[in-house]
């Protein structure tokens, strides 16, 4: 039986003192402090009347506190619900009816939305939950050690644009940080650079729980800055981090094999890593960057190896303990990575799960003859841009809904700095001028930004086949240039 995420944290608490965490606002952390950081924040929630079972929602600039507030609904028995920081009022009204939390915790100065208890949190340390927190002495003791309970719940949106969320258990994240930390080569020596958000599974689970799993340090930065990473290079042993962020580096002229000698390991997910960028970074640093494939749903399910070739334009082998098949072209994931099912929504549920227990991803892709995986596409046309999922359906139906607009397709092109752009093709009403500019202004009211389109581009039809369906294909090779 696998360890449990407070299993994890019982052999870290064997040696409190070793350092966790390092801030970029000069504080720093042991696992001790951390973990009665952790129990205040436990102790909080529950005297603020919320009890085991219920969800804390929480939208929150990135800070310390912030993972801390993870780890204490674990140690609480509550269910954390991250909710990214660029979601609009709109947005967060649909979140907060769907998952009914007991609490929801945002930044300072926001506006308070009606029906549920809310407490503040700022990005470094601050607001009433801190103040709150500072009553409390950390002692809690741990929720019952149950690695079927759940731990967090991750909206993911769907084609429709009704977010659905993704249920995770205490055992789904334990198990894939342990395999990742073992498969990785993580060590208390490691020092990772931690620039990622943490409302997403890459910046929350795979970045906070490898090392946690490991013993190691965290470089914890609350923005990614070119500058600052690579000031950090040579006080650092590993970097995980989406696409952008290594073209980023490679337009920096300190990034070079003397200034990441001292690393050992460049991970990259959440969006697919351009061959380009991989061969341009292994040219000027020596290191091969390495690609692996999860999602919300899964955690991670296939790397690259950290011993052996590392494949441009793969995503590697499934991780030990897990089990990847295509069929007819469509990837499958089972094993103890893969989430219990979408929030109270048994019938999709259902339906995207195989008789067998296999979870269908929604991603296409074969193995190469090496065996490494090789995603082609996405079969619902997904836009995966900077690391974050945008459902078409969702921006369709905002800008069919605009004057003048007669029918929009929304699609991804490529992009060398985001992976891929989110870009719409607009079939205005006749007679009517659209203007490119008003309509990505009008849907950045009701949008998060990275959802709103970096182009409109204006047509007189868009392509159909026989069956009247429109060809999104057809756009992308029409229109996909890097943009």
């Amino acid at each position: 039986m696998s360890l449990t995420l407070l299993e994890i944290a019982a052999a870290r608490l064997r040696q409190p003192d070793q350092l966790f965490i390092t801030s970029d606002d000069g504080r720093y952390f042991t696992y001790g402090q951390f973990w009665q950081l952790a129990g205040r924040l436990a102790q909080t929630l529950l005297t603020e009347g919320a009890k085991p079972g219920d969800r804390i929602a929480v939208q929150v600039e990135k800070s310390v506190e912030a993972i801390a507030l993870f780890y204490a609904c674990v140690r609480a028995g509550l269910i954390f619900l991250p909710l990214n920081t660029a979601y609009t009022a709109a947005e967060i009204s649909y979140f907060l009816g769907d998952a009914e939390p007991a609490i929801f915790i945002q930044s300072p100065g926001k506006a308070a939305p009606l029906g549920v208890k809310v407490i503040t949190l700022d990005d470094t340390g601050g607001g009433s939950f801190m103040a709150l927190a500072a009553l409390q002495d950390g002692a809690l003791v741990n929720a019952p050690d149950d690695a079927e309970r759940l731990a967090a719940i991750l909206y993911t949106s769907g084609t429709t644009g009704k977010s659905k969320g993704a249920m995770l258990s205490v055992g789904n994240l334990a198990s894939n940080a342990l395999a990742l930390a073992k498969l990785w080569r993580f060590t208390p020596d490691d020092k990772l650079i931690h620039a990622l958000p943490v409302y997403h599974t890459h910046g929350l689970f795979v970045a906070t729980n490898t090392v946690f799993a490991s013993g190691g340090q965290l470089l914890f930065r609350r923005k990614f800055d070119v500058n600052d990473i690579v000031r950090l290079f040579p006080q650092a042993t590993a970097l995980m981090g989406v696409p952008t962020f290594y073209t980023r580096l490679l337009q920096h002229e300190g990034l070079t094999r003397a200034t990441t000698q001292h690393m050992r390991l460049f991970v990259s997910g959440s969006a697919p890593l351009l061959a380009e960028t991989h061969r341009d970074f292994f040219e000027r640093t020596g290191h091969a960057v390495l690609e692996r494939y999860g999602m919300t749903e899964t955690n991670m399910n296939t790397s690259n190896p950290y011993e052996g070739e590392r494949r441009a334009g793969t995503v590697g082998m499934a991780l030990p303990g897990t089990e990847v098949r295509v069929r007819e072209g469509g990837i499958e994931v089972r094993g103890p990575n893969v989430f219990k099912g979408y929030w109270r929504n048994p019938e999709k549920t259902a339906a995207e799960f195989t008789a067998d227990g296999f979870f269908i991803t929604g991603d296409l892709g074969h193995f190469d003859d090496k065996g490494y995986l090789v995603i082609s596409g996405r079969a619902k046309d997904l836009i995966i841009t900077g690391g974050f999922n945008v459902y078409p359906k969702e921006v369709e139906e905002l800008i069919d809904a605009m004057p003048g607009v007669l029918e929009s397709a929304v699609i991804g092109l490529p992009d060398s700095d985001f992976g891929e752009a989110v870009t719409a093709v607009v079939v205005p009403k006749a007679g009517v001028a659209l203007d490119e500019a008003a309509i990505i202004a009008a849907l950045k009211e009701n949008l998060a930004s990275y959802k709103c389109p970096k182009r409109v581009i204006v047509v007189l039809e868009l392509p159909r086949n026989t069956m009247g369906k429109v060809q999104k294909n057809v756009l992308r090779k029409t229109y996909g240039l890097p943009v």
